[in-house]
Order: C-alpha cells, then structure tokens, then sequence
C-alpha cells in the first residue's frame, strides 16, 4: 500500500511537471510571436533569417495565422 502511493505521488510530480514545462514553452514562444509582430518588417525578417529553417517556417504560420503577418 506504502509502495503504491509513493509511486502514484512520483507519477504525478512527473505529470506537473512535464505539464509546466509545456506551459512554459508555450508561453515563451507566445511572447516571441507578439515581439516578432511589434518588430519593423526588415528587422523581423533578419531575425527569422538566424533560426533553423523548420522553426522559421513554424514561426511564420503562425505570424500568418494570429497576426496577418508575412
């Protein structure tokens, strides 16, 4: 009995945490959208430019999608 609630107490602070961690990526990222949005076109253009190719294709959907942005 001790042994199962010790290990359903772990499951569940691995839970939490993986859980806060998307959370935090999510709002990291969120935060860099709403900054790439407030930039001028030429400097947003230049930072998106340095990410890996992948994730400057994400980034831009998204600028598309929420912002109307290209």
């Amino acid at each position: 009995m001790g042994t199962s609630i010790v290990i359903w107490t772990i499951c569940a602070l691995l839970a939490a945490g993986i859980a806060w961690s998307r959370y935090e990526k999510k709002r990291t990222r969120d935060k860099f959208l709403r900054e790439l949005a407030a930039m001028d076109p030429v400097r947003r253009e230049k930072i998106l430019s340095r990410l890996r190719p992948e994730l400057q294709t994400e980034m831009r959907q998204h600028l598309m999608e929420r912002f109307r942005l290209s």
